[in-house]
């Protein structure tokens, strides 16, 4: 297939998620799915929220599996029914706010769905560790979305820009029908990126931050360059998703070392670091977007330099990532240390 074949899937998914956000915004808001200011300290939005984001790409990626038959296809149609389960605990959540072991158990769930259907790593000869490893990486990025979704525009524009690098690549490798719901991903996040810029008129919330995560972690996981040995490309994806990974091992890390709870939540994110150092809140964004596109770019670079420098370079990456830790640790103080 043609790249220009890709084009009407991105303008149809943007359309479409143009057309039913609204309606979705008004059925949120008679379901009391809204998101409302102050609930906890770090949500400082100036009014009631609707959390549609799960809910329109949900029925975004139901579309392309019917229109490209996906049910011929039995990755994909794990892919499919996994972020269905995704949807749906992180819509109970985003209702009743559950207990995190349910909410991890939800995406358990989902993940184990995935790789029953053929979607796992392949870096050992031993299975377990393939499993372990598959299992690792896709609750990692699912929840790394979630973390990352803390500024209006920011988590949709960085898994938009995300899907487009896997929706050029999967086509580069043969993989269509990967680069078919990667364009999908694509067209959602423009289409939503329209009401979530700041002011946001509606919020991703889990079921949309946790399902983007999931689907692109498992595009991550079956995307397979073409003539290139594994030692050379394992890293890609990992790069293509650096800045949600990223800002997830910040939080992470950082709240063991405070001694706090994990899942609780807390202004101590990138986003809200960088202002806290001084940057201008859309600047911040956008400066994460910037990173997040830069990331891409140097996997791909990586990827054609050779196993050596390739691995060399990702390592870098690494190091600076470990850097900025450290920089951020030491200088920046959550105005809000106490969780909620």
């Amino acid at each position: 297939m043609l790249l220009t074949s890709f084009f009407p899937i991105i303008l149809v998914t943007l359309l479409l998620t143009l057309a039913l956000t609204p309606a979705a915004i008004l059925a949120a808001r008679k379901m009391g799915l809204v998101d409302r200011p102050g609930s906890v300290p770090h949500k400082r939005h100036l009014r009631p929220t609707p959390m549609t984001g799960g809910l329109v790409l949900i029925v975004t990626t139901l579309v392309l599996a019917i229109r490209f038959e996906w049910w011929g296809n039995l990755r994909l149609l794990g892919i499919t029914v996994g972020a269905m389960l995704v949807f749906a605990f992180g819509l109970w959540d985003d209702r009743r706010n559950i207990s995190p072991p349910m909410k991890i158990g939800g995406q358990f769930a989902a993940t184990v769905v995935v790789l029953l259907a053929g979607t796992q790593v392949r870096l050992s000869t031993h299975q377990w560790i393939n499993i372990l490893i598959s299992v690792i990486w896709m609750m990692g990025v699912t929840n790394g979305f979630n973390f990352v979704d803390s500024m209006d525009g920011l988590a949709a524009g960085l898994a938009g820009i995300a899907a487009a690098f896997f929706m050029l690549v999967t086509l580069e490798s043969g993989q269509a029908e990967l680069a078919i719901l990667s364009a999908g991903i694509v067209g959602f996040c423009m289409g939503f990126y329209f009401f979530n810029l700041a002011p946001a008129k509606t919020f991703l919330g889990d079921s949309g931050a946790q399902q983007l995560g999931f689907i692109l972690a498992a595009i991550g996981i079956l995307y397979r360059p073409p003539d290139y040995p594994q030692l050379a490309s394992w890293f890609v994806p990992i790069m293509v998703l650096g800045v949600p990974i990223f800002d997830m091992w910040l939080v992470v890390l950082s709240r063991l070392r405070r001694r706090r709870k994990i899942y609780l939540a807390a202004m101590d994110h990138t986003y809200h670091r960088l202002v806290g150092l001084g940057m201008d809140p859309t600047r911040a964004v956008y400066a994460m977007h910037l990173v997040a596109i830069g990331m891409g770019f140097l996997g791909f670079v990586s990827l054609n330099s050779g196993v050596l420098l390739g691995n060399l370079i990702f390592a870098m990456v690494v190091l600076a990532g470990l850097m900025l830790f450290m920089i951020f640790e030491r200088l920046y103080r959550d105005p809000d240390a106490k969780l909620e």
